[in-house]
């Protein structure tokens, strides 16, 4: 007997799209097939009209634990997640204590096997103090070494140049950056706080983390990887010239590869109008044509992995002026079914959303045994319902913020299920399960 038999399928996997059945036992799948409507199952789902995918794999969230939580937990956030399709999620070390030594990583490990109803993994923060500690990483116990090469919080700016070349000559992980050059970052803020005050527009923020900034710092970051040959995943990427710095190809066959997020996908410089420090975040919304370069880029596969940059503050930090208005959007709810807009417009293929959120991240971090529909693989599966839509409406946000950036946009599909580890954790705005997701795991 199976657990679980989901009928009548259209499975999107692997660059194609065919009816299929799944079953599932023991949290994996057992058995892929024409027709499996023969098995014995202690449940069965008719997933009839409706769109079977693997779950998302978020490789960057925010999720405010510990020392923000305020703003979000572990518990909120990868509610939330499931809710929008992701089955597993990487999370960063911007929090307090920093996430910079093996005992802060150990316990939020701690903490999301006790809260986190999506699987985890979580990052290495890099500093200009701790390269001894990432020298001597064990390469199963973080999924990246995350550094920020731009302007960030506390003592996790890397700025010293021996000591970016050092991570970059000796991690023996994938090294994931932001990238923007905080110097230029600076000269910008002066630039207009003397022209403006504390009164700046929040439409100029994209000037003041401007392209340049961008350029520059993502520019390093590639020469100091093709000089060492160091496993490099620059993310999100905001600017057409960038673009160009990616080969198109295989992400299997790159040693440097390329993510964008959701948002930057979504919004531009005309959304600031209506949404200002809604849309505040780092590197920023930048124009149309940037945005239209991206979704190029993910055409052409010179972006690899979509992800969320999930990043919640309080609906009242974002009402303040422009610098104390905090740059970060929650996003993870609504990730998924903002990429399947780009479906309906006949922009992004389903095969390519599939690709590029559960695939390429599985193969990007080595997660062993996730991202794919294949037998013997974790069921981290999702079924969407393509025809039916809905408005996104702030009571329905799931996020301890409470808002979304989405609000009063008619959306043409939603989330029908998601399933964890083979338990069907969530299903039509109600969830059937509190059980708890597991560690990610690593072919490394």
């Amino acid at each position: 007997m199976v657990d679980i038999l989901i009928v009548n399928a259209q499975v999107v996997n692997e660059g194609s799209i065919t009816e299929q059945d799944v079953a599932i036992t023991d949290g994996r799948i057992s058995q892929l097939g024409k027709d499996l409507s023969g098995l014995n199952a202690k449940q069965v789902i008719d997933a009839k009209g409706l769109t079977l995918i693997p779950g998302m794999i978020d490789d960057q969230v925010h999720f405010r634990e510990p020392g923000l939580t305020h703003k979000g937990e572990i518990a909120t956030e990868s509610r939330a997640a499931v809710a929008g399709g992701i089955t597993s999620y990487m999370e960063m070390p911007n929090v307090n204590p920093l996430t910079i030594n093996i005992d802060a990583l150990e316990d939020k490990y701690q903490r999301a096997g006790a809260k986190s109803l999506a699987n985890f993994s979580f990052y290495l923060g890099a500093s200009n103090d701790n390269l001894e500690v990432i020298k001597s990483l064990d390469p199963k116990v973080a999924c990246g070494v995350k550094v920020f090469m731009g302007a960030s919080t506390g003592n996790m700016l890397v700025d010293d140049p021996v000591i970016l070349e050092n991570i970059f000559a000796s991690s023996p992980i994938l090294i994931a950056t932001h990238c923007e050059d905080s110097p230029t970052i600076a000269r910008n803020e002066q630039l207009f706080r003397e022209k403006y005050g504390e009164e700046i527009p929040m439409e100029l923020h994209p000037e003041i983390r401007s392209r340049e900034a961008c350029i520059k710092s993502s520019t390093l970051a590639i020469e100091l990887a093709r000089k060492h040959d160091s496993r490099l995943h620059v993310l999100h990427l905001t600017t057409a010239e960038e673009m160009a710095f990616f080969s198109a190809g295989d992400h299997n066959n790159k040693r440097i590869t390329a993510e964008a997020c959701v948002h930057h996908l979504f919004f531009d410089a005309k959304d600031y109008e209506s949404k200002g420090a809604l849309i505040k975040c780092n590197p920023a919304v930048k124009l149309e044509s940037d945005r239209l370069a991206i979704l190029k880029a993910i055409q052409d596969d010179r972006i690899d992995v979509i992800a969320t940059d999930h990043a919640p503050h309080t609906w009242e930090e974002k009402q303040g002026l422009y610098f104390k208005a905090p740059a970060g959007l929650p996003l993870v709810q609504d990730a998924l079914i903002s990429l399947f807009e780009h479906y309906h417009r006949g922009v992004l293929t389903l095969p390519q959303i599939v690709k590029k959120t559960s695939h390429a991240v599985a193969d990007c971090f080595d997660i062993k045994e996730r991202g794919y529909i294949r037998e013997g693989y974790w069921a981290d599966l999702v079924l969407v319902d393509l025809k039916n839509g809905f408005v996104r409406e702030d009571d329905q946000v799931i996020s301890k913020c409470g808002w979304s950036p989405f609000t009063g946009y008619p959306f043409k599909s939603q989330i029908h299920s998601t399933l964890i580890n083979g338990r069907l954790m969530y299903q039509q705005g109600a969830f059937l399960s509190e059980e708890k997701g597991q560690r990610l795991e690593f072919n490394r």
